[in-house]
């Protein structure tokens, strides 16, 4: 097995699931604020839909959605520390969507998603 990257400190696994659980909250209510009732059977999939979207937006035009931002993340590019190019967004946010592939990591805490993407989550603080 290979050591680590150097470059990019292993990000706990709590500060991630507290930035997707912020990104989910924020997604609940703005479905439920602009689209659907509370209690709608649609719900579920428009916050789904909502969360997918809003994640990719920020991770492509930003780097970091408002719950990364909130916990001191942000995604680069793993092989040079840049911005994610949109195609790396659209690659990491629709392997995140599917969840197994974000829950299985390696030695430098990189899920799936983030190993066929190419990026990374880095602390900023």
């Amino acid at each position: 097995m290979s050591e680590a990257d150097p470059r990019y400190p292993r990000v706990s696994q709590g500060r991630r699931m507290l930035g997707v659980l912020i990104d989910w909250l924020m997604s609940y209510a703005i479905a439920i604020g602009f689209f659907v009732e509370f209690g709608e059977p649609s719900m579920g999939a428009v916050v789904f839909l909502t969360f997918t979207a809003q994640y990719l937006l920020f991770a492509a035009l930003g780097g970091a959605t408002p719950g990364h931002r909130i916990v001191g993340l942000k995604i680069v590019r793993f092989s040079d520390g840049g911005m994610p190019t949109p195609l790396q967004a659209l690659i990491r946010t629709g392997l995140l969507v599917l969840i197994i592939t974000a829950i299985t990591f390696d030695q430098n805490g990189r899920g799936i998603n983030e190993r066929l993407s190419n990026t990374v989550l880095i602390r900023t603080r």
